[in-house]
């Protein structure tokens, strides 16, 4: 019976997903980039939209199961989606030939993908939105190369403070010991507020213990991120099972990202800059993210917060977010106000 609810929901999750329009795109593919073969999809039911490229979180969480949930998104920008090195269809396709990732790793491909989508499509920049772990990326790319980006969207913006930053760590501490979980408590003091000196594995722990213990990011994850993979219509049952592979997998990436000062690496930005934070995230805080924002040089810059969400904001309210992205963001890359 289960199985044939998850027929019949991604039957009609596919249906909805059907591009149409006579400019519109909807092409997926590998595409030989640092060496390996790697997943890129492109939807839009306009190519004359602004495009954006998606740098997915994780590491290693391919934002391919979101597809029907943004399906408004396709109507006003063309949403490139690429599997990294270590994601979803990236590795499914050859696991055995990932590599050692890191993140200069990543930085590096996600340039090749940049100047492959701008060939592509013949646009002269792209709009970089990074989501979660991507936005540790996306801050370099944005950093570094305002000449192949209209503007930098953040959000489950990381900021990685140098290890100066504990609070998410001190909260995690006090939600454990008002709730009485004695056991989680003694796991999570015993690995310190010492991000860079953590494990993969413990780094990994600290995250799954951070979403299972806060009510509205553990909504998040079963209503949202589980639900969305169950009922991928562009995902079959093996296809699952090798995407939370590849999670375990990347996770040795974690720990690298800990010894970032994203403050010390630059708050001077030449493009645009935005980060829509969930007002309620306790993953990647929303304090933290606005003290950067506050500290950031920008020809164009604003924050805004989306309400009753967690981590993974985006993607539980993603009509919200396109009404961000629309009335904040579009106008600056275009031009052009817009509705929905």
């Amino acid at each position: 019976m289960l199985l044939t609810y998850r027929a019949l929901k991604r039957r009609a999750l596919a249906k909805k997903l059907a591009i149409t329009t006579p400019n519109g795109i909807d092409e997926s593919s590998y595409v030989r980039i640092g060496g390996l073969d790697q997943w890129i999809s492109i939807r839009g039911e306009d190519l004359s939209n602004p495009v954006i490229l998606e740098i997915h979180g994780g590491p290693g969480s391919s934002n391919l199961i979101f597809t029907p949930r943004t399906r408004a998104w396709e109507r006003h920008f063309t949403i490139v989606r690429w599997d990294m090195r270590g994601a979803g269809r990236t590795f499914a396709g050859s696991p055995e030939s990932q590599g050692e990732p890191t993140l200069d790793r990543l930085y590096e491909d996600a340039l090749e993908v940049t100047a492959h989508i701008r060939t592509r499509l013949n646009v002269p920049k792209v709009l970089l939105l990074a989501n979660s772990f991507g936005t540790v990326t996306g801050l370099r790319l944005a950093r570094n190369h305002p000449e192949l980006y209209s503007a930098y969207v953040g959000t489950d913006q990381n900021i990685v403070g140098g290890g100066r930053d504990t609070s998410s760590y001190e909260a995690l501490l006090a939600r454990l010991e008002k709730a009485g979980k004695k056991k989680q408590l003694a796991k999570m003091a015993a690995i310190g507020p010492d991000r860079s000196a953590w494990s993969a594995h413990e780094w990994a722990e600290y995250a799954k213990t951070v979403v299972t213990t806060d009510p509205l990011t553990y909504d998040t994850m079963k209503t949202v991120v589980i639900r969305s993979l169950w009922f991928s219509p562009l995902h079959t049952l093996r296809d699952l099972r090798t995407y939370l592979k590849a999670q375990t997998f990347s996770e040795q990436l974690g720990p690298q990202a800990m010894t970032i000062d994203e403050h010390a690496e630059g708050t001077a930005f030449r493009l645009p800059f935005f980060l829509f934070q969930g007002d309620s995230d306790v993953l990647t805080p929303p304090d933290a993210a606005h003290r950067f924002y506050e500290a950031v040089t920008a020809p164009v810059k604003d924050f805004a917060l989306i309400p009753e969400a967690s981590h993974f904001a985006s993607f539980r309210h993603p009509d919200q977010f396109l009404d961000l992205l629309l009335t904040k963001v579009r106008p600056v890359v275009t031009g052009q106000a817009v509705g929905r």
